[in-house]
């Protein structure tokens, strides 16, 4: 009987799991609430949704660590795992081509004369008439030295765990995780500083909804990280299977390209010529 239900191939069959449907049940919740509150309901409505995702991330990747222990994550399934993983990031690229084409779709034809309402929104210019900016070569600079550093100590991670130091697996996720909880300091300084707001204008709404996204983008990333480092700290990774840690950095080496991409075509070109905050 045993011999009969013997696993003879590479891939892995996933019992049947509830986490998927508690995962969108609590995903439709949390939505649900966050529009309630966007229309002046408490905030707590949106507990229980928040609750649930939490819950679902916390169950369901638990089951997929106990799978790779118990030797369901063969190399053939650790492959398909990358190939979902590069997937997930190309789909995380269109995503940022959403917000990039309507800054350029904005900033390249401020003037057209087709756009009636533009012209009117940016004066002809952009930035717009009166727009006061950041100084990228300020805080925007220390920004993209503290995340360009965070991709460099991740690769130290990498690297000693591919040759098996464990010491220096852990430190560099420690200084990367640090490195990203910076960046999202600063990020919400400047934001607090700004001369300019999200519903005043078509640069501050294009301006927050990329950088904000990306911020977002940050703060998932740290505590992917962060997951990792307490992974790594019970011993999880091995230099022959870890694919969870090479998930996280490749979407923060992700995170880190956006951000470069950000700096130069909003912070510098997108405020070429406009009065520095």
């Amino acid at each position: 009987m045993a011999e009969a239900h013997a696993q003879h191939h590479d891939y892995h069959l996933v019992n049947p799991s509830p986490w998927p449907a508690v995962g969108a049940i609590s995903a439709l919740a949390l939505a649900l609430g966050f529009i309630s509150y966007m229309h002046g309901s408490s905030i707590l409505w949106m507990v229980p949704g928040f609750l649930g995702v939490f819950y679902t991330f916390w169950v369901w990747w638990r089951d997929v660590i106990d799978e790779a222990h118990t030797g369901h994550h063969t190399p053939v399934v650790q492959l398909h795992l990358r190939y979902g993983m590069i997937l997930f990031i190309a789909s995380e690229v269109m995503f940022f081509v959403a917000w990039f084409w309507a800054f350029f779709d904005a900033s390249l034809n401020p003037d057209d004369p087709v756009q009636v309402a533009r012209v009117a929104f940016t004066g002809g210019v952009w930035p717009p008439e009166g727009t006061t900016v950041f100084d990228p070569w300020h805080l925007p600079l220390l920004n993209t030295l503290i995340l360009l550093t965070s991709g460099t100590t991740v690769t130290w991670a990498h690297h000693a765990l591919i040759h098996n130091d464990r010491r220096g697996l852990i430190w560099g996720l420690v200084l990367t995780i640090a490195l990203g909880a910076t960046f999202t300091a600063v990020q919400i300084y400047e934001y607090s500083n700004a001369a300019f707001s999200f519903g005043g204008g078509i640069y501050g709404s294009t301006f927050f909804m990329a950088t904000g996204f990306h911020g977002a983008h940050v703060l998932i990333g740290t505590i992917f990280l962060l997951v990792c480092l307490f992974r790594a700290l019970r011993g999880h990774f091995t230099p022959q299977q870890h694919f969870g840690f090479q998930a996280a950095a490749w979407y923060w080496h992700f995170v880190d390209v956006v951000w470069i991409f950000l700096f130069f075509f909003i912070y510098v070109w997108g405020g070429w010529g406009a009065t520095y905050h």
